[in-house]
């Protein structure tokens, strides 16, 4: 088996979008940087989001049933080190309540996502250490800026 060292360098060389998975309902509000998130169907429009099982996100995305994907934009590098530090409480996460917005699920979207998804959790299938969720988008909210953060190389890069 290959190492998870390698495994893990290899995979740094991929580059990926930076996402804001949220989700909001009877198991709670919570919020999470992500970059493994990508596009499964347009028919029925599903993605699919990885999250570590032992991630309370992964359990209050189970119990909610719902998720929001908030495709960050360059200018949101600071939500992505917030939402992805174990020191920041979900209240200063989710500090500013004009930021956000719901849609049909309830579940919470960046007003200024470069894109914002409204989904709903279909199916799930846990690998290894992870639950791969897939999710069927209710809706989108497209921002009129379309520049991209992007994660690389363990460093963040901005396309336009």
């Amino acid at each position: 088996m290959i190492d998870a060292n390698i495994f893990r360098q290899a995979m740094s060389r991929l580059g990926a979008s930076v996402n804001l998975i949220t989700t909001d309902g009877p198991g709670g509000l919570y919020g999470m940087t992500a970059s493994a998130v990508c596009s499964v169907t347009d028919s029925p429009p599903t993605v699919l989001v990885c999250v570590n099982r032992s991630s309370l996100a992964n359990e209050c995305i189970k119990k909610n049933g719902v998720v929001g994907v908030n495709i960050l934009a360059g200018r949101h590098e600071h939500l992505s080190n917030l939402f992805g530090s174990s020191k920041a409480s979900i209240e200063e996460r989710f500090i500013n309540p004009d930021e956000w917005q719901t849609r049909e699920t309830g579940a919470p979207l960046l007003k200024d996502a470069s894109a914002a998804l409204d989904c709903k959790v279909t199916e799930m299938s846990e690998v290894g250490t992870h639950t791969v969720f897939f999710c069927e988008v209710q809706s989108a909210v497209l921002h009129d800026e379309c520049a991209t953060l992007v994660y690389f190389n363990r460093a963040y890069h901005r396309l336009t």
